[in-house]
């Protein structure tokens, strides 16, 4: 599916891009989501997504000629052999998702670095002028790419909580109408439930940060995407039952593909 803008929300979109280095909030921040246009027009389109798992919420992804990383912890030796990232997604603050050591370890000239505040809060001085900002409903273009921010966060809403609604964000990431969505770390909330046209969806299913496999699968029931690939499913006591989320999907909609990749290199067989 190929979304075809009027000339005049291209001319937004572009100017919104003026200062792609600088974290420029008034710039860089397109505050209307475009893909609800009603004078949008839907195409096909049938350029690959490749998603390659790093480790739990780290990941590189190859669509068609461009590649990005999602959360990036490891150090450099962890994308070895992978090209350099046209832009990076960071979801939170917590060290399974933003590595500053792992960001100054890669050679990211000329990469778009895609935050929420919180972990621009969080990042040494030198590296601040170097994200964009993009908070929960906003929405950013890096090259051919629309970002929107999507909220992620705990049930019931707690400040308090492990992850509070408006620190972190999911992403919709669309190009010529394909959209990949990563929840980040959130639970089965109204903001996932609502998503529409998402090819493909990483969802997250662990205590006591996420959720649970039956709310992970009824909330992707719900959006019911092409395909939902689990991510980020060990927990306190393991590792979330990630064949029951298959099965309880596969049972409520045999045209949601379930693919399961090998996010745990060392995972003893359960």
């Amino acid at each position: 599916m190929k979304y075809l803008f009027t000339l005049l929300a291209v001319g937004i979109l572009f100017s919104g891009c003026k200062n792609e280095g600088k974290n420029t909030e008034s710039e860089d921040q397109i505050n209307e989501n475009p893909y609800g246009e009603e004078n949008n027009v839907l195409e096909a389109d049938s350029a690959s997504i490749d998603i390659q798992p790093i480790s739990h919420a780290t990941a590189a992804v190859t669509w068609s000629d461009a590649t990005f990383y999602l959360d990036p912890v490891g150090g450099a030796e962890a994308f070895e052999g992978i090209e350099k990232p046209d832009f990076i997604l960071i979801t939170d603050i917590h060290g399974d998702h933003m590595s500053i050591e792992t960001l100054e370890s890669l050679s990211l000239n000329g990469t778009h670095i895609i935050v929420p505040q919180a972990v621009r809060d969080e990042m040494p001085e030198e590296m601040k002028d170097k994200v964009r900002v993009l908070e929960n409903g906003a929405t950013t273009r890096v090259l051919e790419f629309y970002i929107e921010a999507i909220p992620m966060y705990n049930l019931p809403e707690d400040p308090e909580a492990y992850h509070p609604k408006g620190r972190g964000n999911g992403y919709v990431v669309e190009r010529n109408g394909q959209r990949l969505y990563i929840a980040g770390d959130t639970e089965n909330i109204p903001e996932m439930k609502e998503l529409e046209n998402i090819e493909i969806a990483l969802i997250p299913m662990n205590l006591p940060y996420t959720m649970t496999a039956e709310d992970a699968a009824d909330g992707v029931l719900a959006f019911a995407p092409k395909k939902v690939i689990p991510y980020h499913f060990r927990g306190e006591d393991g590792f979330a039952d990630v064949e029951k989320f298959k099965e309880l999907v596969n049972e409520g909609n045999k045209d949601i593909e379930v693919e399961m990749l090998e996010w745990y290199p060392d995972r003893e067989e359960e």
